[in-house]
C-alpha cells in the first residue's frame, strides 16, 4: 500500500478515489452523512441516493424518518447552487436566443403552477433531468421559500416511497427495477404505462416551460460548437 497515492494512476482517477473516500467516510456520520451526500448530489456531483437511503433504511429501520428527512433537506439546501445559477444569469442567457415577450409568456406559465412544476420531477427517481428544472425555478425567480419546500416534499415522498418498498421488499428493490427494465422489459413497460396514465396530463402541463428552456440551452450549445 505504500506510495497508494504515488502510482502512476491518471489524475482522473485518483480523484474518483479521493472521492469515493470522501462518500465513504460521509456514510460512516449515518443520517448527518445522508444529509451531507444529498447536498453534494444536488449542488454538483451525481450520487446514486437511492441504494444509499434504501440501505440506511434497511439496516436501521427505526431511522427511517430521520433518513428520508436527511436526503430532503440535503437535496433542498444543494438545490439552492443550480437555482442561484439560474437566477443571477439565467434569464440574461435566455434573452441572448429569445425575445423579452415571448420569456414572459414562458414565465408566466410557468408561475401559474411552479410548486407542482418543481415537486412532481422532485418525485422522480433518474433519469429525470432535476438539475434542469430547478435552473429554471432561478431562471423564473421562484421564491426561495417555496422552492426549498417544494423541493423538500418532492423528495420527502421519493425516498417516503423508497422506504416502505425497501422494508417490504428488502434494499434490492433498487436492483430489482433495474434488472427488471434490463430483462423483463413489457413487464417494466406495462408498470410505466400506470404510472405515466395517472399523471400524464398534469405532468405535460407542468413541464412545458421548462420543455421550452431546455430547448433554448439545448439550441445555444448547437451554435457554439
Amino acid at each position: 500500500m505504500k506510495g497508494f497515492y504515488n502510482t502512476s494512476l491518471p489524475l482522473k482517477q485518483k480523484l474518483l478515489l479521493k472521492y469515493a473516500a470522501i462518500i465513504a467516510a460521509l456514510k460512516a456520520l449515518g443520517a448527518w452523512g445522508v444529509l451531507l451526500i444529498a447536498v453534494l448530489d444536488a449542488a454538483a456531483f451525481g450520487i446514486p441516493m437511492d441504494p444509499l437511503v434504501a440501505g440506511f433504511v434497511y439496516a436501521s429501520p427505526h431511522k427511517t424518518v430521520f433518513y428520508c428527512l436527511a436526503g430532503s433537506l440535503g437535496s433542498a439546501v444543494g438545490s439552492l447552487v443550480p437555482y442561484l445559477l439560474g437566477r443571477a444569469g439565467g434569464e440574461l442567457f435566455l434573452l441572448k436566443r429569445i425575445n423579452q415577450a415571448r420569456l414572459k409568456r414562458i414565465r408566466d406559465r410557468f408561475e401559474k403552477q411552479e410548486f407542482l412544476a418543481l415537486m412532481i420531477p422532485a418525485m422522480l427517481p433518474p433519469p429525470t433531468p432535476f438539475k434542469l428544472f430547478v435552473f429554471s425555478a432561478g431562471v423564473f425567480e421562484m421564491k426561495v421559500v417555496q422552492f426549498l419546500l417544494a423541493v423538500a416534499i418532492g423528495r420527502m415522498l421519493r425516498f417516503g416511497i423508497l422506504s416502505v418498498l425497501t422494508l417490504v421488499f428488502g434494499p434490492g428493490i433498487v436492483v430489482m427495477t433495474k434488472v427488471l427494465i434490463k430483462e423483463h422489459p413489457s413487464i417494466a413497460v406495462a408498470i410505466g404505462l400506470v404510472v405515466v396514465a395517472l399523471g400524464y396530463f398534469l405532468f405535460r402541463l407542468l413541464r412545458q416551460p421548462v420543455v421550452e428552456v431546455a430547448h433554448e440551452i439545448e439550441h445555444r450549445k448547437e451554435q457554439t460548437l
